[in-house]
């Protein structure tokens, strides 16, 4: 082990500034880095929707899971791709996916798919271009390293963990805009919650 090597302290900051500074990125309207359009984009995307599918694979999906369960709470009717219960997508749902890259090949085949199906596809990527960018109606562009960006430069985290993490902030945001658009109350939502754990 290094001895120069930063204690958890100093990881925790880091990871601090790091989710800040892409928040900063992502909400300054008149700043060129930011992708403002495409928050709203997403947000109408998936208010809108008859049904919400997400898809992603690694940590990015397991992000996604926990949108899933928000919007749930939220009273859509939502569906995680590959559980055994999932059905068939159709006209007027939406296919939210998050890839860093956005040419996970098993995100790209399911967008395919989805568009077949009268579907529309939602994405949460670092990639401006992209298999993906192309097939989505709406893409949010996030300011972090993709998974295989060994460089540092965009992030000090490994493999991605910047993008991961903002998947779940950008999530709750997007679950939060749409939860405060419904004018519902958090009395209202918490009949949803899980009763068998």
């Amino acid at each position: 082990m290094s001895s120069d090597a930063p204690g958890f302290d100093r990881s925790l900051s880091l990871i601090a500034e790091e989710l800040g500074s892409v928040v900063e990125r992502l909400t300054a309207v008149d700043d060129a880095s930011s992708d403002h359009d495409g928050a709203e984009a997403l947000v109408d995307e998936i208010a809108r929707a008859r049904r919400v599918f997400v898809h992603g694979a690694g940590r990015s999906g397991l992000a996604l899971r926990m949108t899933a369960m928000r919007l749930m709470h939220l009273g859509l009717e939502v569906h995680v791709v590959g559980e055994t219960t999932t059905p068939a997508i159709a006209e007027g749902d939406v296919l939210l996916t998050a890839s860093g890259s956005g040419t996970t090949e098993s995100i790209v085949r399911a967008a395919r798919s989805a568009i077949e199906a009268g579907a529309r596809v939602a994405l949460i990527t670092t990639a401006t271009e992209s298999p993906l960018s192309e097939l989505a109606s709406a893409t949010l562009v996030v300011p972090a390293a993709a998974k295989l960006d060994r460089s540092m430069t965009a992030s000090a985290q490994y493999a991605g963990g910047l993008f991961e993490q903002t998947v779940v902030l950008v999530g709750d945001a997007l679950f939060h805009t749409v939860w405060q658009r419904s004018g519902r109350t958090a009395d209202e939502l918490w009949p949803r919650h899980a009763n068998l754990e």
